[in-house]
């Protein structure tokens, strides 16, 4: 299998790693023009890598219509670390199951079809990313005379009472489930001093509910308390209400864990490498390389299915594994 190498991202096996292109998505780029050595994108081409002579971009693709490229910075770990950042569904709690179900819920609702399910291949498709492309994907596959503003009506409609009915004790059973190992990770991470930042693609109404969900569960008090810094995609932007950044600047786009880290933990770009992710997602992966920092992937995501698995500085399987290689 042949090769492909991009640089200060590395070399990688390609239609393997990842698939080789001739021409970049957004048609801007073509190999062998313009400087343009390869092009490639990832396993589930939600981003492809344009490689340079000397130097690698990034394109970000966006089911909202506005993809983004960035530069790739060289990334390295230097001792001693400063800080972690970690991810929150499924790095810090498993989730994956119960927003599929609100996705599912939503589109049944655009239907008028109670009995609607989506399909086993829907799952990259509506995990991972903005809550806005999840519903872009569905409309387009299942209700293409809808809006993704209609969806929106419907998808905070469940939420709102599913968040409620949590808070309240009576949610859904098994909504929120804290990764296993999670209380010693953390508590492992403050006995070495570092600052531990807390990142998600999530707005802060579906957020919250599960951090404070999973911190009663291992005994942890108040989330608040324990995190250095907590960075949400913001809130949702409705009709009479102000709205915050977040659904067209989500993972995989690197902004989520660069404030993480540069206002949220205030560590200067220059001391990057002292800084490291923990992702469980292809789109999280990305989000910490472009950022500037060295990915470590966890287990049971989509990392390998989405290709992104050779972008991890290391793979481990467990929150205790990522520790003892920490």
């Amino acid at each position: 299998m042949s090769t492909m190498t991009f640089p200060d991202l590395g070399r990688f096996e390609i239609n393997g790693d990842l698939l080789a292109l001739k021409r970049a998505g957004d048609g801007f780029f073509n190999v062998g023009e313009r400087g343009v050595r390869a092009i490639a994108a990832t396993r589930d081409r939600k981003v492809e890598f344009i490689g340079f002579e000397g130097r690698t971009l990034a394109l970000v693709h966006s089911a909202m219509g506005y993809p983004a490229y960035y530069p790739v910075y060289p990334v390295r770990v230097e001792q001693p670390l400063k800080a972690v950042l970690m991810d929150l569904d499924g790095t810090t709690v498993h989730s994956e199951k119960f927003w599929i179900w609100i996705i599912e819920k939503t589109t049944a609702s655009l239907l008028d079809d109670p009995k609607f399910k989506l399909e086993p291949e829907d799952e990259p498709h509506v995990s991972g990313h903005s809550v806005s492309e999840h519903l872009q994907y569905c409309i387009r596959k299942y209700c293409p005379d809808k809006t993704v503003e209609e969806a929106r009506t419907w998808y905070f409609k469940h939420t709102n009472h599913e968040m409620s009915e949590i808070m309240a004790g009576r949610g859904k059973p098994g909504a929120f489930t804290p990764s296993p190992g999670l209380k010693d990770f953390l508590l492992g991470l403050k006995d070495r001093g570092l600052k531990i930042g807390l990142v998600t693609s999530g707005l802060y109404e579906k957020a919250w509910p599960e951090i404070v969900d999973a911190f009663r569960a291992i005994g942890m008090g108040d989330p608040k308390d324990f995190y250095d810094a907590i960075v949400t995609a913001g809130f949702a932007i409705r009709a009479g209400e102000p709205g915050t950044l977040g659904e067209l600047s989500p993972k995989p786009h690197p902004w989520l864990y660069a404030e993480t880290a540069r206002v949220g933990l205030g560590i200067p770009f220059e001391e990057r490498h002292s800084v490291v992710g923990i992702e469980d997602s292809g789109a999280g992966i990305v989000s910490i390389r472009l950022a500037g920092f060295v990915p470590i992937g966890v287990g049971g995501g989509n990392i390998t299915d989405s290709g992104t698995r050779p972008l991890c500085g290391h793979y481990e399987e467990s929150l205790a594994d990522v520790l003892r290689r920490l």
